[in-house]
């Protein structure tokens, strides 16, 4: 009578690493013993203090989906397709494999088992005898990690610096863009931590609808002409929802300059209330000295 060859299967293609440690799977184990899932985890289950939680666990939802994503795929579908199997599967350690044997009591159980784990020795010994190795491409992949975080970080800053630089340029604004002049004085008020000063000898409520844009707790200085068209009630309404707002006096600027925090300034071409009705430019002042010659003409000015 001929002989039915025995399937032999890579037992290394079988073994996977759950929870830090290497495992199989309940079904691979039944497929190896040469029994049904259900019956091992039967025997297992007349025996269960034999099993304990390091011997044998049940998978849960993340862990699966990782192993049918990556690893087991074909065999859970195959078992799925065959039991109709609902639960999540058990798995096994490497003492958890050893005790099945002494549980299934059969030749086929002792052999298989004898094989399982001359395989996780194996596995062991080639880890063992690599770890240099494995230490080494664990290096360079966090040596790559950090260089990618170091690359992320300077790319950060460059993006960081070309957001904060984009109005540097002159901006010219022809007739009629008054959206985007608005758009972008309330973006430059916005950036003011502290402290806004606004130099413009013609300001009235539409400068205030700008103003009022600030970030709260932001203190607002407008120095302006002595004939402006804001009164006292316009401020004390102002500073009732967004304080706070101070008008002085000087007449010695004609320009207009936006100062943010004592150390960000601009040159703005038209008073803030006519923003885009006209032809006008916006240019970022560079030159830190001449920020602190505008201030200390200013505190010569509180008048």
């Amino acid at each position: 009578m001929k002989s039915i060859e025995k399937p032999v299967y890579d037992i290394k293609g079988l073994i996977y690493v759950v929870r830090n440690q290497q495992v199989m799977l309940d079904s691979d184990l039944a497929m190896l013993y040469q029994v049904e899932t259900g019956r091992l985890n039967e025997a297992v289950k007349r025996n269960i203090s034999r099993f304990p939680e390091d011997f044998r666990f049940r998978l849960t939802e993340k862990e699966e989906i990782f192993l049918i994503s990556q690893f087991a795929i074909s065999k859970i579908e195959s078992n799925e397709k065959r039991g109709g199997r609902r639960k999540r599967p058990y798995v096994f350690t490497e003492p958890g494999i050893a005790m099945l044997s002494a549980v299934l009591r059969s030749d086929v159980a002792v052999q298989t088992s004898i094989n399982i784990m001359n395989t996780f020795v194996e596995m062991r010994r080639f880890i063992g005898n690599n770890a240099v190795l494995f230490e080494e491409i664990s290096n360079v992949k966090l040596e790559q990690r950090e260089y990618q975080k170091h690359t992320n970080e300077r790319l950060e800053q460059i993006f960081d610096y070309i957001s904060e630089r984009e109005e540097s340029n002159q901006r010219i604004f022809f007739e009629g863009q008054i959206y985007d002049a608005f758009s972008l004085l309330t973006k430059l008020i916005q950036k003011a931590n502290g402290k806004v000063i606004l130099i413009d000898g013609y300001v009235d409520i539409e400068t205030l609808n700008l103003i009022s844009k600030k970030n709260e707790g932001v203190v607002t200085t407008i120095y302006t002409h002595h004939k402006t068209k804001l009164n006292d009630i316009d401020i004390n309404n102002f500073n009732m929802q967004y304080p706070f707002l101070e008008i002085k006096y000087a007449d010695v600027f004609h320009d207009r300059f936006l100062i943010i925090d004592d150390k960000e300034a601009y040159h703005i071409g038209a008073s803030l209330k006519d923003a885009g009705k006209k032809c006008f430019g916006i240019n970022r002042i560079e030159d830190n000295n001449i920020i602190e010659e505008i201030l200390k003409r200013l505190k010569g000015e509180n008048i």
